[in-house]
C-alpha cells in the first residue's frame, strides 16, 4: 500500500510528529510505501536545520531526515506556513531579504498543492496534529 502523510504539529511542542515518526517506521516495516510526508502548519518546525535538542532527547528533525533518505520518499514543506514560521530555504532566504536559510538538508518546501497531489496519488493519507 502506497502511503502520504500530514504533520501538522511541530517536533517538540504536541506529539503529532513523534507519532508520525513512528506510524511512518511501523508501515515501512510491514512492507508498504511512503510516498511524501507534508509538513503543514507548525508541522515545518520539523524542517528546520536550527533544532538542537539536549544530547539525551530524540533529534526528530534528523530522524526523519534519515528515514526519508533510507527508504527514498520526499519530505515536503507547505512554502506558505514555513516562510510564515521563518523556516526558508536559500530562494526565499533572498526574496525576503533574510540574513540565512535554515531549512535543513533533505527538506523541500513547496506548495500546498503537494498535499492534495498526496491524498490523490497515495491509497491512503494520515494526519498527524492539533
Amino acid at each position: 500500500m502506497n502511503y502520504s502523510i500530514a504533520i501538522y504539529g511541530g517536533p517538540y511542542g504536541h506529539q503529532a510528529s513523534h507519532s508520525a515518526y513512528h506510524f511512518a517506521q511501523a508501515v515501512l516495516a510491514k512492507g508498504h510505501h511512503i510516498q511524501r510526508v507534508f509538513f503543514y502548519h507548525d508541522g515545518v518546525y520539523n524542517a528546520s536545520a536550527l533544532v538542537s535538542p539536549p544530547q539525551d532527547e530524540v533529534n526528530l528533525p534528523q530522524q526523519w531526515q534519515q528515514l526519508a533518505n533510507t527508504h527514498q520518499f520526499e519530505l515536503t514543506v507547505c512554502i506558505a506556513a514555513a516562510v510564515r514560521r521563518g523556516v526558508l530555504d536559500a530562494n526565499e532566504a533572498r526574496r525576503y531579504q533574510k540574513p540565512a536559510a535554515n531549512l535543513a538538508e533533505g527538506y523541500q518546501l513547496s506548495g500546498l498543492g503537494q498535499l492534495i497531489d498526496a491524498s490523490l496519488e497515495s491509497d491512503r493519507l494520515i494526519s498527524f496534529g492539533p
